[in-house]
């Protein structure tokens, strides 16, 4: 995998991928769950929704589309779906809002040796490819999701004693998909990391180091596993990583800045560019981006998709000022600080909001790098 050589990401006005679904495939969801519509039936309800997803990020003026996650529950669960040996479990950590109101969620959990049975995003890909004029990119959860989220307790021990043992065998499921997505065409591949950014918080690491684990090492294996899904990537395939501190119908998981695993994560990590959560004082300031080598760019994320409200162009252009002193204009890019509906349940906005947020990002790129 080649890296740009001034580090400019691939478009200046991008995002992260998920979108609102529509009340329609909401509704189909809850009807197929209960057998009341069969899988064909569903799934030409999820290409129409599709459709329409691609047409409205062109119309906003975006060069790049997704389908928007709109055949999976959530942006990890049809990769436990299709990957023989995962199911889901309560996770070990809680969201919570600004009010501090926490609320439960899951995680993924080996109950079995882990192996790729199904292609997990390729149909995907081949219909948005089908549908899209726009560059057409495809987002996957980083391996660290597969382990982070129960912190130490990942896997039954009649599966995997080992935890090297486990992570070649989830590399390897990467690796499998992501050939054939390759080969499929994608040249724009998204991998989204939340756990190095949560490790950013000081309680979560104390919750790590409590159960027994070390948060350092923690992130050299996950730098280790998103470097070694990728590694046969073709040159001409770029590769995006996604850092946010969690997303679900608004709420978050953890606070600090970047600082911590700047160094390490930026230097070591196998990517064209970085999408980074930059939306809140949650993230910190701008600093760790002296870390980011060169040949490799940021797409800030300053525009948040957990409210309606429109940032204005003022503190949009003055941010993105202050984040070129450590890095340079011309590596910086911009987007939403994550997707608008991690889970099928989505973000507290409005799809008219939403399409307003995915056009001001395009008009501040228009404004900023004109």
């Amino acid at each position: 995998m080649s890296v740009r050589p001034d580090g400019r990401p691939l478009f200046r006005a991008d995002h992260v991928g998920s979108l609102l679904r529509p009340q329609a495939l909401r509704q189909a969801f809850r009807r197929h769950a209960a057998n009341e519509i069969g899988d064909n039936d569903f799934t030409c309800i999820q290409d129409d929704c599709i459709r329409d997803a691609v047409r409205m990020q062109e119309e906003v003026g975006l060069e790049v589309a997704t389908d928007g996650e709109f055949r999976r529950g959530s942006y990890w669960g049809r990769l436990v779906a299709r990957t023989e040996g995962l199911e889901i479990r309560p996770a070990l950590l809680k969201f919570r809002d600004d009010q501090g109101q926490e609320v439960d969620f899951t995680g993924p959990y080996a109950t079995a040796m882990i192996r790729r049975t199904h292609p997990l995003a390729v149909d995907e890909f081949l219909f948005l490819r089908a549908v899209a004029s726009a560059t057409g990119k495809i987002t996957l959860p980083a391996p660290s999701t597969m382990h982070f989220l129960r912190l130490s307790d990942f896997a039954a021990p009649t599966a995997y004693a080992d935890v090297d043992r486990f992570f070649a065998d989830l590399i390897e499921v990467f690796r499998q998909e992501i050939a054939d997505l390759v080969a499929a065409g994608c040249r724009y591949l998204q991998i989204d990391e939340i756990a190095c950014a949560l490790l950013c918080d000081r309680s979560i690491r104390d919750r790590v180091s409590s159960a027994g684990g070390d948060p350092d090492l923690l992130v050299d294996r996950y730098v280790d596993a998103i470097n070694g899904a990728i590694a046969a990537c073709p040159e001409d395939v770029v590769v995006g990583i996604h850092m946010c501190r969690g997303n679900f119908r608004g709420r978050h998981l953890a606070e600090g800045g970047y600082e911590w695993v700047a160094e390490r994560f930026f230097a070591r990590t196998n990517a064209n560019h970085f999408l980074l959560e930059y939306d809140t004082p949650r993230a910190g300031d701008f600093a760790p981006l002296r870390f980011v080598p060169k040949g490799k760019g940021v797409v800030l994320g300053l525009v948040s998709s957990k409210t309606p409200v429109l940032e204005s162009m003022d503190s949009l252009q003055r941010r993105v000022e202050e984040a070129a002193k450590y890095l340079g204009l011309e590596r910086l890019a911009i987007s939403p600080q994550c997707g608008f509906a991690s889970s099928a349940g989505g973000n507290p906005l409005t799809e008219a909001e939403e399409r307003a947020k995915l056009r001001w990002v395009v008009d501040a790129a228009r404004a900023i790098w004109r």
